[in-house]
């Protein structure tokens, strides 16, 4: 049995996302404010929203880091200033942070608050390990870059108060710890201040310089060559090896991705570390349910990124740069009323009648049948076509608030016609 568990670090980009993080297994979520983190095109939260979303977490013994990592200019410097005056008053629980001057200025003027060390930093040896530490921090994120022996090897080599965050699930970049200059170049967004194009997930072609506006294709398929398409980093099969190699948070990227896709992976891994602690023949006898659930939400092909060595052409994509989906996601579970309906802010089309299938915190999957949908005025609808908009649903069961709601993609129905089922009380 496993003394120990290390901490599972969820991303939100949204108020509603940090609140099924929590739920569905999270020891601590990550966001970003309007400005300041490298996530620019998530929704994002403003000062009032990461306010509610660090009271809803601490009341649920869940941490809340806040990202400031980007490659800051002066006038970034200039509006920082004020932002981590703001943040001080509402206390998340560590600050993420990149840049030297952005981690000075955290230290000037909110002291009291943890900084944490991005992965953007290039955090590759020992020694930048040891001199984040006696500046000050408190958590430094290795490098993508990093095999699992040369994280264990740092490890043996930093003080025992200085904790490793390592990104085990999600997209990878092609550039080195992220840096990319790619988007910059080719679509004047600056990917290093939280703007980035994703032109790693491009189609491209070759054009030769005394033949201009001449494309010829790389074809790897009718579809195109997709050059610096990664796939997507899953290490739930191997967290045993990212324990003993002394990790003591587990990341997991996607602040851009649905409260579905959180639900999913975050419960998959909750599962998984819970299991480990308990029993690890246990966690070996469910490995099948946790790859199962991670598949069920949006993804790329799965690799293991550097961790067991440099990385080969198995782990890109060169086929396509889209991702696999079995599920909709339909909406999460708001308050029930007194007539037995819940509210719901739609997320995509469902009809009265059909079949769909609640996600529940605990691990299982319950089929459940659409009984009647209703408008915020109490009219009666026969299907939810508009995207967010709010209505009263009823199904054959009652859910609970932040119970997911998705359907199964026609193309991915499975062959016996329902969930999978687990026994709950038996697997976990």
């Amino acid at each position: 049995m496993m003394s120990k568990s290390p901490e599972l670090l969820l991303p939100a980009g949204s108020l509603e996302v940090l609140k099924t993080a929590v739920v569905f297994g999270a020891d601590a979520v990550y966001i970003g404010g309007e400005a300041y983190g490298l996530r620019a095109k998530a929704k994002n939260f403003t000062v009032d929203e990461m306010a509610e979303g660090i009271c809803f977490a601490h009341e649920h013994g869940v941490k809340v880091y806040v990202t400031a990592n980007v490659l800051a200019h002066d006038e970034d410097i200039r509006g920082a200033q004020q932002y981590f005056e703001e943040l001080k008053e509402i206390c998340p629980d560590a600050l993420i942070i990149s840049d030297p001057g952005m981690f000075l200025t955290a230290r000037e003027r909110c002291p009291e608050i943890p900084v944490h060390i991005s992965t953007q930093a290039n955090n590759l040896n020992y020694k930048t390990f040891r001199f984040w530490h006696e500046l000050g921090a408190s958590r430094v994120v290795t490098g993508r870059e990093l095999s699992l022996a040369e994280i264990r090897e740092i490890r043996g080599q930093i003080p025992d108060d200085l904790e490793i965050e390592t990104f085990v699930h999600g997209a990878m970049c092609v550039s080195y710890s992220g840096r990319c200059i790619l988007s910059n170049y080719l679509a004047g967004r600056d990917a290093n201040r939280g703007n980035c194009a994703h032109p790693c997930r491009w189609n491209y072609a070759v054009m030769e310089e005394t033949r201009p506006g001449e494309y010829m294709p790389l074809y790897e398929n009718e579809r195109g060559t997709f050059l610096f398409s990664s796939k997507d980093l899953c290490m739930v099969e191997h967290l045993p090896d990212l324990i003993a190699a002394g990790v003591d948070s587990l990341k997991v990227e996607g602040r851009m991705k649905s409260a579905l896709y959180v639900a999913s992976v975050g419960r998959a891994y909750r599962k998984a570390l819970d299991n480990l602690k308990e029993d690890p023949e246990l966690y070996q006898k469910n490995l099948p349910w946790y790859r199962r659930e991670i598949g069920s939400c949006t993804h790329r092909e799965f690799t293991t990124g550097f961790f067991y060595g440099k990385t080969d052409r198995n782990a890109q994509d060169y086929e396509s740069s889209a991702y696999h989906k079995e599920y909709s996601y339909l909406g999460l579970v708001g308050e029930t009323e007194a007539d037995g309906c819940f509210r719901l802010e739609q997320r995509n089309k469902f009809t009265v009648g059909e079949k769909i299938e609640v996600m529940k915190p605990d691990g299982r999957n319950v089929e459940a049948k659409v009984l009647c949908i209703r408008d915020e005025n109490g009219a009666e609808m026969e299907s939810a076509p508009h995207a967010k908009q709010k209505l009263l649903v009823r199904l054959d069961m009652v859910p609970e608030p932040f119970d997911i709601l998705r359907r199964q993609e026609e193309q991915d129905r499975r062959p016996e016609g329902g969930p999978v089922r687990i026994d709950v009380a038996r697997d976990f």
